[in-house]
């Protein structure tokens, strides 16, 4: 989830995906809150693409060993003044090696459907070695897809949503073979 603010929106889908993934015997998912990763802005003594893997502070090696574990990704992200969270930068920029030869797909929301998001996105992760996935999900005034409870209704996101999945989890496969694990 991209974002730490209270009350955000971002659990709603972010949950949605991580139930879809759930579902799939062949898919171990985990959903990772940035919350539970509280780091400070980005102030370690080198660049992670220069470190060796090491880091200084101990929020940066727990968020690299998390990162580490993974096979691939999917960024839930909310669109703030035609951008994405100054959280989600921070912690994209921390680690490096971890995100290296990994897929990532994209779920946003927000002006036209955090379009704008998912295309700066793009440019960052490819710095960093990972492979942005085409089909994204972007929910257009996410406050019109809510039922009576508060519920997401994913009726016209399941289609984008299935079609990203199938490529991540594709390129997961094929770039795990390739990085020999």
């Amino acid at each position: 989830m991209g974002s730490t603010r209270q009350g955000r929106f971002g659990e709603k889908p972010a949950r949605w995906i991580y139930e879809k993934l759930k579902a799939m015997p062949e898919v171990e998912a985990e959903l990772l809150d940035l919350r539970d990763y509280p780091l400070p802005f980005f102030d370690e003594p080198k660049s992670p693409a220069m470190n060796g893997g090491e880091y200084a502070s101990e929020a940066a090696k727990k968020w690299a060993e998390k990162v580490g574990e993974g096979d691939g990704y999917i960024i839930v992200s909310p669109e703030y003044n035609h951008g994405y969270p100054a959280v989600l930068k921070n912690v994209l920029d921390y680690v490096y090696q971890e995100w290296n030869n990994k897929p990532v797909g994209f779920v946003s929301y927000g002006g036209v459907g955090g379009a704008r998001v998912v295309e700066q996105l793009r440019n960052v992760v490819v710095e960093l070695k990972l492979v942005p996935v085409r089909t994204s999900v972007n929910i257009n005034a996410f406050w019109t897809l809510l039922d009576e409870k508060g519920n997401l209704k994913t009726e016209t996101l399941e289609k984008n949503a299935d079609d990203m999945i199938s490529q991540v989890l594709w390129y997961a496969k094929v770039l795990k073979e390739a990085r020999g694990k």
